[in-house]
């Protein structure tokens, strides 16, 4: 599964950098499905449930971008310099956030378990 999910996430980027509209955007609902789907199956490691959460916020927030790109709202601006391509840094943000609490918070407690290799 881990491997299918590769192809549609390169397949989604292949078309987002060949303006590949409706690929790119059909690309999303497999490779998110996909990711949400490994994080499950993962749950019971903190570390992979971390990592592949973190991994599905990123799609999010990579799907977003490029369909503010598709779609030309990309560089409108919301207020002063902020343009609708910055709200991509809430989920990219959330993963960041949620990496942040695994090694700086749940990994130094729980030296004993296992991690991600």
């Amino acid at each position: 599964m881990e491997n299918l999910h590769i192809v549609f996430w390169l397949l989604k980027d292949i078309s987002w950098c060949l303006i590949w509209k409706p690929l790119g955007v059909a690309m999303i609902f497999p490779t998110l499905i996909i990711a949400i789907v490994i994080a499950y199956r993962t749950r019971q490691l903190v570390s992979e449930l971390c990592h592949n959460v973190a991994i599905a916020f990123w799609i999010i927030a990579n799907s977003y971008w490029m369909i503010s790109e598709f779609l030309h709202f990309d560089e409108t601006v919301i207020t002063g310099g902020i343009t609708y391509k910055y709200l991509a840094l809430i989920p990219f943000t959330l993963g960041i956030l949620i990496l942040a609490y695994y090694y700086l918070g749940y990994k130094p407690a729980h030296p004993e378990e296992e991690g991600t290799l």
